[in-house]
Order: C-alpha cells, then structure tokens, then sequence
C-alpha cells in the first residue's frame, strides 16, 4: 500500500508553447489538480514536469492534458524522449488546433500565433505576405482625401488583412469565457480607434503588433535554438558488436559488457573502456576544456566525447540511463524545475500586476468624464484602451526565464552543472566557502614523496620491507608505496599476516617480523621512532623490534587550487575554509600553501556538518555556504550547505547526486567561473526587470494623461519584451574569467 503512495516523476513535451505567461497558466493550473504534487513547466525547452503518486499515475496525467488543451488547445502534448507508458496513452488524445492566450484571471497575455512565426515555414512566409499586402493597400488609403468612403473602405481592407485572425481568435476566446487576453486587447483597442474616427492608427497599430510579434518569436526561438545547441551531445546510435558482426542499434538498446566500436569522428554513445585502439577525445562538451585527451587500452572513454583519431573498441561499464552524457542532459534540461526567486517573484507580480491595471483602466474610463467637465467619453476610453495595451507583463515572463535557463546553458559550456536557476542565482551570495581536501584541492592520488631509512638500513630495503608488508592492502597508500616499489613481490616469502585496526599491519617476510603503520603502532610495540613534521601520512617501519625507518606518502595539490582561493578572495568571498579528516598537520600545510583562511582536520562526516552549521549561525541571513567535495562521505555535508558543489570528474556518484553543481573538470577553479557566470545572469535578469518596468511605467503614465498614443503603447509591450529576450541572449555568449 505504502508503494502506491510513492511518486513518480514524469516529462512532458508542449510543442507549440511559445508564450511564457501562459507558461506560468499551465504549471499554476496544473499544479492545482488534486493528487499532484509538484509541476514544473519550462518555457525554455517548452516542457512540463509532474510528480504524481504511482497508483494514480495515468488518471492524472491524462486530467493534466486535458486541462491544458482546454487553457491553450494550440500547445500539442507529447512524451518527454522515447518513454511511453501511460504519459504516452494520455498524450495521444493532445493533438488540438487553433490559439488561445487568455486568462480566466485577467493576469494573462499571450502571444497566441507566435508558434507559427519562429520556424521559418510556411505560416511565416504567408505572414509576411499579408503584412506587405496590408502596408501596400495602407498606403493607398493615405494617397484619397481623408473621410472619403474609398479611403476607409482601404483601411478597413488593410485592417482586415492585417489583423483579421487576431480579431477572430478574440471572438473566439469571448465565446469560451476567456476575455482578458492579447488578442481581446489588440482588438479592442484598434476596433475603438477605427470608432473614434482613427484609421490609419488602428490599421498601422495592428500591423505594427503583428511585426513587433513576428520578431518576438524569432528572437525566442533564436535564443532556444542557442541553448539547446549546448546541449546537443546526446549520441544518436552505438556500433555494437553482436555474434562477429557490427549492428547499429540506440544506445537505449546497448547493455553493460557489450562492446561497442567507436570510429574517428563519431559521438561516444555510452561510458566504457577501452579495450582495443588508441586515440584522441574531444571533451569540450561535457567539460568545456578543448585540450584534447588521450584514450588508450585500459582508458575509461565518457559518453559526449567525440572520437578524434583511431578506431576504439570499448566495452560498455554504464547503461545509457546513468551514462555520463545522460546525467548531463538530465541535470541541464530538468533545471529549471528549482526556479530561482527572481523568476517566482515576476511569475506571482505578473499575476497581481495586470489585474490592477485592468482595473486602473476601467477607472480610467469611466470616472473622469464624471467628475471633470467638458470630459469627452470618447477621449479618456482611448487613453484607458492605450493603458490596457500598456499593461502585458510579457517582457518580465518571457525574457527572465530565458535569461537564468541561458545561464545554465553557459556555464554547461563551461563543464559546469547547474541543477536549477535558484542555486544559480544563489551562487551570487557566496560568501563562505568550504572545501573538501583529498580530491577536491589535491589530486587524490598518493605517491610516495620520500623514504627516511634509519640505523643500518637502506632506502632500498625499506621500500622492500614496507611493499611486503602492504602486498595485500587495497588502501591507496599501501598501492602508492608497492608502484613506486616496482617489482613483483613474492608471495612465499610472506606468511602470518594480520592487521591491527587503527594501528596497521605485522607480517613476517622472509623470515623476519615487519610491522607497518602509524606512530601508535611503534607506541605499542614500545619501538622507539623518529618524529617527523613533514606534511603528509607517514608510515613508519620495524623490523625484528628494530626501527628501520619511515615512507613519507603525500597527496599533490591540484594546479590551479591555489588559483582559485585566489579568484574566490578577489570575488569578495569572506572566508575559504578547509576540513579533512587527514591529520591536523597535513591539512595545515595544505592550508599555508593554498592561502586558505581556516583548516580544521581530523573530521569525520559528522563533524564536517558541525562545522557547517557553525558557520550557518555566524552568517548573515542573505549570505551563503557553498562546500566543494568529491567523496561519499562528503555528500552529507553537501546536502546541508546552501549550495553543494561536486567533483564530476573523479567524484563519487553518490556526491554528485547530493550536490547542487557538479563540475566536471575536477578544478576547483571553476567554482570562481561559476559564481561569475551567476553574477552576470543576476545582472542581465535584473537589467530587464528595471528596463521593462520602467518604460512601462512611463508608459501608463504617458497613456494616463494622453501623450502615449497606441503606437508607443504596443512599443511598450512587443518592442519592450523583443529588446529584452535579445539581452537575455546576450548570457550564452560569457567567456571564462568574465568580470
């Protein structure tokens, strides 16, 4: 019983959609079916995500599609990929027609027709025509003598040419119960100027929102067509190899153990490992370096990458579902299901905004000629129509979207990924940052760095001494220490081996007792041995009771770690902070040499969370903890912090799965790229904000006291929204290091 109650979470696809207030219409109404409990629409990639219980699954997703081909019957529904099940049963019945941008709440105005200008078919060029055919039977009106029956009946020609299907969908809409829309808007006010003797300012408003709407939608299909050209990394097919012979099958269909050949210039379709062939991988896509890396036999090949030079043969570790190309895909495009505040903000003010306006208009047009005398009804029922046209929110719920999903989109390009717009917006107010060490700052690789012999020993035999003893550790010191040994070691010369939890290991090998460890195994055996204070995990040896000396094992610090402790002060990040579970001295000379502002050492996961939460207390209430790890025990602490930042490259699944950013170049230099890229989103996001409101403003004021005529206003909604999603656009093109 408890199983039906689980959720699932399921895509959809609305093809068609192409207005973001409607957007906003579908995922509030959506939202609000009983049994749903969360819904997500994307007006970016013109998607819908729902979570519903299991057990009520397909009932819900059809009332959901129902529900949005009566709100917009142009949006056609379909499922999100190749998945079918019961989204692809309730989608089969979405195929509807027509166009309809209204709003049961007067909060809404669509761009209902925009779909059909932005793929450059042929409604486009049917379009274009009219437009032409209008301004040319416009332009012959203007040349008869004004009020002369042949001079209106061209402008009503014009009109009819231009805006006829505007009209008609306004008609249609009213029928339905639906008023308060775009088409209602633009009719009205163009059928009152015609009304008030006007002409050719209802025929030249209407043309000119028909071209305002035109490059709108070129605008945002231009700025779609931008983003997901970033994402276009899914591989089309595999070459798997099936009883002697090379099929071409999806790699949906490929399973892990198959093998699969990878020819110079194709996509990597799955993650693997090369078993046959060397060549070079262009990673660009998935980390957005573009120094190619070399792929030989034994080398792990990601999904994404594409082939440069020779053929590959590479046996699949990773089914396409959790290959690396996929978990990109899923990160970047399921993004904007955590929106950021600034999105929540306009979506909630676009709702209050226009019903206020609404209202202001209706006040507008009915108490002046009231109350003022000698007021012309006539007069103060333009300007409240001008007001009217004024009040569309479209340039605030189109271009902010764009403008955060951009920013993804971007920094994806940059190997870094952002799992939603809050987190990105969120990366603005970092002011702490935490780090992991092992793996995070430094490389994660132990080598041994030196060998201290002592008495009568040599290096020699103390390297030989301590690779016997770690012959049969899996632990990455004792793997660093038999690699820089070198040579096979001869397992009849080693017996009675044991390890001392906490302490390491005794074994005799060949014929004498070696003891392998810490400083608290010598304290046991009461060995008296030489104190050392180099950074770095120090194994010390006894032979026979003897002390012959020690392996100093240290774990190089990344190249650029010291570099982005740098860029994160510059960026006016108030600490840098270190905690590792290493030993205090090792992660205090790390610290030193990284300039980092504090280090506490010796953690466990649960101290690491303590320290965080410390850090929460002392915080201002707008600042944010970001923590940068790589390992499973980091993903608690990933978790609890404001944003959680993960190692893609080396990291464990686990921590990427906690984390709110993964990178997947593995350098900690990219955190500084990120909150960068994050800054100059929040700059162009708000850049539309201030610019949209305050031209309408003006507007509303201009149109309130009869200086804005209809012209201006449909400046102030189409112009204002074009000139805003053409900002948005401007985010993809960041370059690293941008100020």
């Amino acid at each position: 019983m408890a199983a039906s109650n689980e959720l699932v979470r399921r895509e959809l696809t609305l093809e068609g959609l192409d207005c973001a207030s409607c957007a906003a219409k579908i995922e509030r109404n959506v939202g609000g079916l009983e049994g749903v409990a969360r819904c997500t629409v994307n007006f970016a990639n013109q998607s819908m995500m729902v979570e519903v219980p299991t057990s009520r699954e397909a009932g819900l997703i059809q009332q959901a599609v129902e529900l949005i081909r009566k709100l917009e019957p142009q949006v056609r529904v379909r499922p999100a990929g190749s998945s079918g099940g019961p989204a692809a049963l309730a989608a089969g019945g979405a195929e509807a027609h027509g166009h309809s941008h209204d709003d049961n709440d007067a909060d809404e105005h669509g761009h209902g027709h925009s779909h059909e200008h932005g793929e450059g078919g042929s409604e486009t060029r049917v379009l274009i025509g009219r437009l032409i055919a209008g301004a040319v039977v416009a332009a012959a009106a203007w040349l008869f003598p004004e009020g002369a029956w042949i001079s209106i009946a061209l402008y009503v020609g014009a009109y009819l040419i231009v805006g006829a299907d505007i009209v008609l969908q306004a008609v249609k809409n009213i029928i339905r119960g639906q008023v308060f829309d775009e088409f209602f808007l633009m009719s009205l006010a163009t059928i009152g100027a015609f009304a008030v003797g006007q002409y050719p300012e209802g025929v030249a408003v209407m043309l000119f929102y028909q071209v305002g709407e035109l490059f709108q939608s070129l605008a945002v299909n231009r700025s779609r067509r931008s983003i997901k050209s970033l994402l276009a990394i899914r591989p089309d097919y595999a070459n798997v190899l099936r009883d002697g012979a090379e099929v071409k099958l999806s790699p949906d269909e490929v399973h892990i153990g198959d093998r699969i050949r990878i020819k110079p210039g194709e996509r990597v379709p799955l993650d693997g490992v090369v078993q046959e062939g060397s060549s070079f991988l262009d990673t660009s896509a998935l980390t957005g370096e573009s120094v190619p890396r070399e792929a030989s036999v034994g080398s792990t090949v990601l999904s994404g990458s594409i082939n440069g030079g020779g053929v590959l043969l590479v046996e699949v570790t990773k089914e396409f579902a959790e290959s690396t190309v996929s978990k990109i895909l899923e990160l970047v495009q399921n993004a904007s299901a955590n929106k950021a505040k600034t999105e929540n903000f306009i979506t909630k003010f676009a709702r209050y905004y226009t019903p206020a306006v609404v209202l202001t208009a209706l006040v507008l047009a009915i108490l002046p000629p009231l109350v003022i005398s000698g007021a012309a009804f006539s007069d103060w029922l333009y300007r409240a129509l001008i007001f009217l046209v004024i009040s569309c929110p479209c340039a605030l719920v189109v271009s902010i979207p764009l403008g955060f999903f951009g920013g993804i989109g971007a920094a994806s390009k940059q190997g870094i990924l952002v799992k939603g717009s809050n987190y990105l917006e969120a990366l603005n107010d970092a002011r702490y940052v935490v780090f992991d060490k092992t793996g995070t700052l430094t490389k994660g690789v132990f080598q041994v760095s030196e060998i201290k012999p002592a008495g009568s020993f040599s290096e020699e035999e103390l390297l030989e001494y301590a690779a016997g003893a770690e012959a049969y550790s899996s632990h990455p010191i004792a793997v660093s220490i038999r690699a820089r040994y070198g040579k096979e070691i001869e397992a009849n010369r080693l017996s009675d081996y044991s390890e001392i939890s906490g302490h390491g290991v005794r074994v005799v090998y060949g014929g004498k007792t070696v003891l392998a460890g810490n400083a608290k195994l010598m304290e046991r055996e009461n060995i008296a041995y030489g104190s050392d204070d180099d950074a770095g995990t120090v194994v010390h040896l006894a032979v026979d009771g003897r002390y012959a000396g020690s392996i100093l094992i240290a774990d190089e610090v990344k190249e650029d770690s010291a570099e982005a402790i740098r860029e994160l002060k510059a960026l006016g990040v108030r600490k840098t902070i270190m905690l590792t579970g290493d030993t205090r001295r090792t992660g205090e000379a790390v610290g030193r040499k990284l300039g980092l502002d504090e280090v506490h050492a010796e953690l466990l996961p649960e101290g690491k969370v303590r320290e965080i939460e410390r850090l929460e207390r002392e915080k201002a209430p707008k600042e944010k903890i970001l923590f940068v790890g790589d390992g499973i025990n980091d993903t608690p602490v990933l978790a609890r912090a404001d944003v959680g930042i993960a190692m893609g490259g080396l990291g464990s699944d686990a921590a990427i799965e906690a984390a709110d950013v993964v990178i997947m170049t593995d350098q900690p230099s990219k955190i500084a790229e990120a909150i960068r890229l994050s800054r100059r989103t929040r700059r162009i996001v708000w850049q539309n904000i201030v610019f949209a409101l305050a031209v309408k403003g003006i507007f509303l004021l201009l149109g309130a006291f009869g200086f804005a005529t209809m012209w201006e206003a449909v400046f102030s909604d189409v112009g204002v929204t074009v000139l805003a999603v053409l900002n948005s656009m401007r985010v993809l093109r960041v370059k690293a290091k941008t100020a």
